[in-house]
């Protein structure tokens, strides 16, 4: 059926008193988590070995993954009750919340200076001699996924924003979507697409990928070199995608989540590195208020695309 999902320490039995801890094991008899498409599903189920293995120590429940082709897929399932939690983008999880309200976030992922935030960017060849959206008139544009906010809804939003329409054909000889951030950027290598949009931390180092992100992934795969990309474009701040659960699972079961996910990186700092393709400085608490403007954004999408 089905960017990212997370792990963690469990709080210590001591801290949870026994009858409560049990509680919602009488109703949750295992965990389903999605896993966004962006990359291919046998890369994704080997990043998340750690974390399923170690979920299932400490919940004590049997912990399964599921790996989808796109978005849609883990939207679709958490909306219908089949996925109980994933790791999202910020448009995914506000796509997923507009149309079922059966979500929320329970932590954000944190970059290295602190902040909640990252961008999307605009990837060419080096050797394309292509440095500009300006120089990209004529040009062919990949889109990562439909759902997917740096790989669609921000760039878009820009692009349409300059006054560039993506369908008429009169800018970009061709605009696709390459089903995934790795494959955009797959595309691109390949000479399939001129260009494509991805997203990345913008910190760190640049030659490495920076500190996380799809960019940060490939390199660290050896299947991308950055001295062969430009980045011809950075977004501004987009509000990092959070781990989100359906509302409907019990509380004690959200709140002991949420505490296995912040103690990540300091307990299993291997398995969060593997988790967020690269590294940051760990999670924050989430909450609604942070993605208000991509959700009344995907609103003014949607309402664009019934008129």
């Amino acid at each position: 059926m089905l960017r990212r999902t997370f792990a963690g320490l469990a709080l210590s039995a001591a801290l949870i008193p026994a009858a409560k801890a049990q509680d919602w094991k009488a109703t949750v008899k295992e965990l389903r988590i999605g896993l966004l498409g962006g990359e291919n599903a046998s890369d994704r189920l080997k990043k998340h070995d750690g974390f399923q293995k170690l979920l299932e120590s400490k919940l004590g429940i049997p912990v399964k993954m599921f790996p989808s082709a796109d978005y849609a897929g883990v939207m679709q399932g958490m909306a219908a009750g089949q996925i109980d939690a994933a790791g999202h983008g910020a448009s995914s999880f506000a796509g997923t919340w507009l149309d079922c309200k059966c979500v929320e976030p329970i932590v954000v992922p944190q970059e290295n200076d602190g902040s909640v935030f990252y961008y999307s960017a605009m990837v060419t060849r080096k050797d394309s001699g292509i440095t500009s959206i300006e120089q990209m008139k004529g040009h062919s544009l990949a889109f990562a996924d439909p759902n997917s906010t740096s790989g669609y809804l921000i760039p878009s939003a820009t692009l349409k924003a300059k006054g560039i329409d993506l369908a008429d054909g009169k800018y970009f000889s061709k605009v696709g979507f390459a089903g995934g951030h790795e494959q955009g950027v797959i595309a691109v290598l390949n000479k399939q697409y001129d260009a494509c949009v991805t997203w990345t931390s913008g910190q760190g180092e640049k030659s490495e990928g920076y500190s996380r992100g799809n960019l940060r992934s490939m390199v660290d795969k050896g299947m991308l070199k950055m001295s062969d990309v430009n980045i011809i474009w950075q977004s501004g701040k987009i509000p990092n995608g959070p781990f989100a659960v359906r509302s409907a699972l019990p509380a004690d079961l959200k709140k002991l989540l949420t505490e296995i996910m912040l103690d990540l990186p300091k307990s299993h700092p291997d398995i969060y590195k593997a988790i967020e393709q690269g590294s940051g400085v760990g999670y924050v608490p989430g909450t609604m208020d942070l993605y208000k403007d991509i959700i009344e954004l995907r609103e003014a999408e949607r309402r664009g695309g019934r008129s």
